[in-house]
């Protein structure tokens, strides 16, 4: 007899963990069935996408600079995602902090101070807030959908960002290719780790979390953030205003994407070009939901999904393979994770019915 799915009684608190796990193994034997097709050793793959890209010190710290932004946005969605705001553009509020705080360190190129970085880093809050605060704008005052607005306000924003490299911010000794000026060392981070590019950006990471932690467990605001996202009726009558908790979570995400737009302009990229993103915006949704929308989860689904960017390039490198490879292995994740979510409200059930649903 087919398997069939039984509705549980109550969800199963066991599967709310063991999922992100199951959607792991799950990838990798779709990963392996995927290298055997590419005619191409799974156990060389599967060592260069998660094993030597860590190998060494050097690795260790670059995977620490590629979770950066994935651990900010990630803990930063979490919380709207939370609440049940679906704010899906964090990559053009990624940008838009970028810009701004690269602008910021442009305009104080030729001076030195310990108060250029506190002041790139506030713009680039400030823009990523200032961008998110669009779509708060439109969804309360004309109940548009944020996913849509989020999302199409991501592709203005790398047309802005493209537009100001090839005109304004352009750097005027840079033979006409459209970037910006290399920052100076005021407006560079500190680098905490000698021999590597592993900064300061990352202890910035963990007081976010530590702060999403506190938020969401310890405060008002993270009660009403977790009723309006559970039990949306009930957050109304209880008096917790829709639309209060629609720009808070925003513009607390939209804050969080420019200060990781920020960081990465002012740490491994140096200054502004065209992109300055490899698309952390959208795989912070992954680092979100993989980390079961908790800070703490979000931080270690943020350098699991960091190893991928990392094992993708290695991969290229050493097997010649494609680096379409790694959002290959992203997407399988995302896939599997909300498959095996299905298991948390109900269990696989073979052969004849039962007669009492089982609790779990």
């Amino acid at each position: 007899m087919l398997p069939r799915l039984v509705k549980r009684q109550i969800p199963s608190r066991l599967m709310v963990f063991f999922s992100p796990v199951l959607a792991i193994g799950l990838s990798m034997l779709a990963g392996i069935v995927l290298f055997v097709i590419m005619g191409v050793s799974p156990l060389a793959a599967l060592r260069a996408f998660f094993f030597d890209p860590i190998s060494t010190t050097y690795g260790i710290a670059e995977l620490g600079v590629k979770a950066t932004p994935l651990i900010l946005i990630g803990v930063a969605l979490s919380l709207g995602f939370k609440a049940g705001v679906w704010n899906i553009g964090a990559e053009g509020q990624l940008t838009i902090g970028g810009l701004c705080g690269g602008a910021v360190a442009l305009y104080f190129y030729d001076q030195q101070g310990v108060y250029i970085i506190p002041l790139m880093l506030s713009a680039g809050i400030l823009g990523g807030m200032f961008w998110a605060s669009i779509v708060a704008f439109l969804r309360v005052k004309f109940n548009a959908n944020e996913i849509l607005t989020s999302l199409m306000l991501s592709y203005i924003a790398v047309l802005y960002l493209n537009l100001m490299v090839h005109g304004p911010l352009k750097d005027p000794e840079g033979f006409n290719f459209p970037e910006s000026r290399m920052l100076s060392d005021s407006a560079l981070l500190p680098i905490i780790l000698d021999g590597t590019r592993l900064h300061i950006g990352i202890l910035i990471a963990f007081v976010v979390v530590l702060t999403g932690w506190f938020i969401l467990s310890r405060t008002l605001l993270g009660y009403q953030i977790k009723v309006a996202g559970s039990a949306p009726a009930a957050s109304e009558h209880a008096g917790f205003r829709r639309s209060k908790i629609i720009w808070i979570t925003l513009l607390i995400s939209g804050g969080i994407a420019g200060l990781a737009g920020t960081i990465e302009v002012a740490g491994p990229i140096g200054q502004l070009l065209p992109g300055i993103s490899p698309g952390y915006g959208f795989t912070a949704i992954i680092v979100a939901y993989v980390g079961r929308l908790h800070p703490v989860g979000a931080m270690l689904a943020g350098f699991l999904l960091a190893l991928t960017y990392l094992g993708g390039e290695t991969a290229q490198i050493t097997l010649n393979l494609p680096v379409a490879v790694t959002g290959v292995f992203q997407g399988l994740l995302l896939f599997f994770l909300l498959a095996c979510d299905v298991l948390i409200r109900y269990r696989i059930q073979f052969g004849r019915p039962a007669l009492a649903t089982e609790r779990v």
